[in-house]
């Protein structure tokens, strides 16, 4: 038997179980189903075989455990380290959940009853908070493998990756320098330590453990961080390749960088979910974009690799393809969703490809091996900028098939009515400012974008249902404002154009104000923003692979500020905004918060609400599911932000008196 079989095995094993009962074996390991990656699986479907949970008894899911976050706002001096959103997707191994917390701190816990073993502080949590962390810090995950008989948790934080003991949670020692590698260790330039941070989980691919980076957008400068993919052996920590998202002159791609502006321009990171293809050895990942998101005087040219899909061999680093979503990227598009590796019925036979819901609305699918789009991906003329010095590029890929799975572009029709009053402010807001299509470029005036820099599709990705050929995809609708100013040579140097206009909130999101309402009089009217859009804010479709259609596109989740707003007014579903994404399960369940402030299962059929978890704060995590050795299916989320992070487990109701 193969390791590439053994998954498989393992997943009819548990499915044998699951139509036993969980009653009839517990107490004993062979009714454990684990989460052991972020994604659910390398291949970052988000699907679990679990069906405890299903349609007809998930209205009895009632909550088994809260665990609370150890982060708090540190100082140091007269800087701080503050914990921003609480992202994190743990991932379940041998009835223990791993995590990371905002803060990057590692936590060990009973999946059982949410009892922490240990927790590992990396240096980081005791530095300095950068002053362009303007919300905080955040971490989505670690990964796990077993190395020399012994099982290691993995987790990047600030400029360095740690291998942490997953009995002890004490660092392993002869992993890299006393248990952490450094990752400014090979770039194509020196980059200062905090402005190279880490946000997304890293992953494990035969015996290399591979990370991409995280660096702020507001860092724009010439010789600003630049981002690299790395490797280390996973015993040892020691480097086994580095791949450079910006190549050199003379390399593949150096050509699409003009006057040298590939030895001066920086970012191009990989911050997004990585996936890994355990049967080939290959790894995929989004690159972001160069700096700077919203200007590209100082970069024309197509400028590779910078927002395209990558496809490298694990092993050794090589690139075997790749795609470019957008060309001399100007709005903030690059993909954040990890690409999904699935197989759909083509041709007769089964297609192994890689999917990704972009930030963009368009579902990008290839075949995995080749990159070649499994659907016709056409290049159609965009609208050129009139920014002094941009060159934007006169075309960018549209994909012909499936269709969007979002808006993209805006017109006056769009903007929020829920009154007269707010209609006008609405209209007044946008007065002068440019609306209209998808990949109309920044301008001075500012340019509305729908999707905005959420998306579309966020970090979370989406779902794939491989019992139903059908996969889910989280959209967030609320456009953005990009608006250059000159930049500022005190802060970005002599060369850096145009910025975004940083006298507001970065890629600031289009809100009017309005008087909060009350049901009491005495109650002071706080003013309240809301999105200048009509709802919805977010929605999920559900596409079926085996065409690309879309079965349904449904509102989800809700906006409860928007409705505190307008107490009197029957609103229509308002949909919750943000970028996380769904997993769904062999009992037909869709589970995802979407960014509100619930927990929700959704047939996976209909995508009808059939039960919903009340958190109280907003959740910005990916849920998870597992069944420890006890027989239980656990639901697991994580909610809230800086020191109110927080995660929560439900479980059946009749499953809690046991």
């Amino acid at each position: 038997m193969s390791l590439r079989d053994a998954p498989f095995l393992l997943l009819v094993a548990c499915a044998a179980c699951e139509s036993r009962g969980a009653a009839t074996a517990s107490g004993t390991d062979t009714l454990r189903v684990e989460w052991p990656v972020v994604g659910g699986d390398d291949e970052a479907r988000h699907y679990s075989p679990l069906s405890q949970v299903d349609r007809a008894n998930v209205a009895r899911l009632e909550r088994a455990w809260l665990w609370s976050s150890p982060d708090r706002l540190l100082r140091s001096g007269d800087q701080v380290t503050e914990p921003g959103s609480f992202e994190a997707t743990p991932i379940m191994v041998g009835d223990t959940l791993f995590l990371s917390t905002a803060l990057g701190r590692v936590v060990a816990l009973d999946a059982e009853t949410g009892r922490a073993f240990w927790t590992f502080v990396p240096e980081l949590a005791l530095g300095a908070t950068p002053s362009d962390a303007r919300w905080g810090l955040v971490h989505r995950g670690v990964a796990q493998a077993v190395v020399r008989g012994g099982r290691r948790i993995y987790v990047n934080v600030g400029a360095r990756l740690h291998a942490i003991d997953a009995a002890t949670g004490t660092p392993v020692t002869d992993f890299g320098d006393s248990g952490s590698v450094d990752l400014n260790d090979g770039l194509r330039w020196p980059a200062e330590a905090e402005k190279v941070r880490s946000t997304s989980a890293p992953v494990v691919a035969g015996d290399v453990v591979i990370v991409g980076s995280a660096i702020p957008d507001r860092l724009v400068h010439d010789r600003d961080p630049p981002g690299a993919i790395m490797a280390f052996d996973v015993a040892t920590g020691t480097p086994r390749w580095t791949w450079h998202s910006v190549p050199p002159a003379d390399a593949p791609g150096g050509d699409s960088w003009e006057a040298g502006a590939n030895d001066r321009v920086g970012h191009a990171n990989v911050w997004s979910p990585m996936t890994v293809d355990p049967a080939r050895g290959l790894l995929y990942a989004n690159v972001s974009a160069a700096s700077n998101d919203f200007y590209g005087g100082r970069r024309k040219g197509a400028n590779l690799y910078s927002e395209s899909l990558v496809c490298l061999d694990a092993a050794t680093g090589r690139l075997q393809w790749h795609f470019q979503y957008l060309h001399h990227g100007l709005w903030d598009y690059e993909a954040a969703a990890p690409p999904m590796l699935i197989s759909i019925p083509r041709d007769g036979r089964l297609r192994d490809i890689v999917v990704v819901p972009g930030k963009t609305g368009f579902l990008y699918a290839f075949d995995r091996v080749t990159g070649a789009p499994v659907w016709p991906i056409e290049e159609r003329p965009v609208r050129a900028s009139d920014v002094p010095g941009e060159e934007a590029w006169p075309t960018q890929p549209h994909p012909s098939w499936p269709p969007p799975f979002t808006q993209q572009g805006i017109t006056e029709s769009d903007l929020v009515d829920f009154t007269p009053e707010v209609r006008r402010q609405a209209l007044d807001e946008v007065r002068g400012m440019r609306l209209g299509a998808l990949f109309d470029p920044p301008s001075r005036e500012g340019t509305v974008l729908l999707p905005g820099w959420l998306g579309g599709a966020g970090w979370g990705g989406g779902a794939w249902d491989p019992t139903q050929q059908r996969l889910y995809v989280k959209a967030t609708r609320n456009p953005v404002l990009a608006r250059v100013v000159p930049a500022d040579p005190a802060f970005h140097g002599d060369s850096a154009g145009f910025v975004t206009d940083y006298r507001e909130p970065p890629h600031r999101a289009l809100d009017i104000t309005v008087p909060r309402r009350h049901r009491l009089p005495f109650f002071p009217r706080i003013p309240e923003s809301i999105p200048i859009v009509k709802p919805p804010y977010g929605t999920l479709a559900s596409y079926d692979m085996n065409d690309g259609s879309i079965d349904w596109n449904l509102t989800v989740g809700d906006s409860p500020r928007v409705r505190l707003a307008f107490p009197s007014l029957a609103l229509p579903p308002l949909g919750a905004p943000g970028p996380p994404g769904p997993i769904v399960t062999a009992g037909g369940l869709v589970f995802l918060t979407g960014g509100g402030e619930s927990l929700l299962a959704l047939d996976s059929r209909t995508g009808a609400q059939l039960w919903e978890g009340p958190l109280g704060k907003t959740s910005n995590a990916n849920p998870m599911t597992y069944r420890t050795s006890s027989g239980r299916q656990f639901i697991v989320v994580g909610f809230g932000s800086g020191e109110n992070g927080r995660l929560v487990a439900f479980t059946l109701a009749g499953d809690l008196d046991r």
